[in-house]
């Protein structure tokens, strides 16, 4: 299924060459994916009552074209990689300017940490499902762990 957002730029997101930071592209990436769980119904508080979050190990940025001051994005979410049990996954934003243009691609490398150990862990099943109906690359491959491969 696909996923995508869009958003109406800010100011704040702009700098002194009057295109889009690029902190920004990764802030409205962050927001995708949090937009994404909320849609399968988990929230922040699921989080704090499930003892388990989402966390990054790698973030990379290919920036391809300038987005302006003023203009709209949108931005997707797409699945590049996945564990067995979803412990681990790698996700793929492009974020579109508003003429429609690929403008930047995102990607990331995250898992799932256990609050309270603060070890990785595999997540409850209601957020094991989440990634199960997301939009998948041509490249999609499962993430062998150690133990599997």
């Amino acid at each position: 299924m696909s996923f995508i957002v869009n958003f109406t730029t800010r100011w704040a997101d702009f700098d002194a060459n009057i295109h889009m930071r690029h902190t920004a592209y990764n802030d409205y990436a962050a927001e995708s994916r949090l937009r994404y769980f909320n849609q399968y119904g988990i929230t922040i508080h699921d989080f704090t009552k499930e003892k388990v979050g989402p966390i990054l190990f790698e973030e990379n940025t290919k920036f391809l074209k300038e987005i302006h001051l003023g203009e709209d994005i949108s931005v997707n979410l797409k699945i590049t990689g996945l564990s067995s049990k979803g412990e681990r996954w790698k996700i793929q934003h492009e974020v579109f300017n508003s003429q429609g243009k690929l403008s930047a691609v995102i990607n990331v490398y995250g898992a799932w940490l256990d609050l309270a150990k603060r070890k990785l862990t595999v997540p409850p099943v209601k957020f094991q499902e989440i990634f199960t109906e997301a939009e998948r690359t041509e490249d999609f491959k499962e993430i062998l762990l150690k133990s599997e491969a």
